[in-house]
């Protein structure tokens, strides 16, 4: 079954970001996500989950473990299981990424702060 934005679930999440799940099974999550200028999620680490963030237009400015990184378009970075991180976008455009999480971050995500 061929999958995108009009078909996937769709979730709003932060000031503004949203979210759609491409692909949610007990071993792999895929989804893409949107956020807009000047917005940020919350320092957070998952206990199992690797996450490998891929910027498909715009700037992601992605925090870990203290240092800051920025992915532009067609880049990636990867996140590994415990690790405290934060994405933001300080730009001024939308910035559009992928998340792939393996396991599943569902359930596993705490808060840093």
């Amino acid at each position: 079954m061929v999958v995108n934005k009009q078909t996937a679930l769709h979730y709003p999440w932060g000031a503004g970001c949203e979210g759609w799940i491409l692909s949610q099974a007990a071993d792999l999550m895929v989804i893409q996500e949107r956020m807009p200028p000047n917005s940020t999620e919350r320092r957070h680490y998952h206990s199992k989950a690797r996450q490998f963030f891929y910027v498909l237009s715009g700037e992601l400015t992605m925090e870990v473990e203290g240092i800051v990184s920025r992915a532009p378009s067609q880049s990636g970075i990867e996140i590994p299981p415990l690790a405290q991180h934060q994405a933001r976008n300080e730009s001024h455009a939308d910035v559009h990424f992928l998340v792939i999480s393996s396991p599943s971050t569902r359930g596993d995500r705490t808060d840093a702060d």
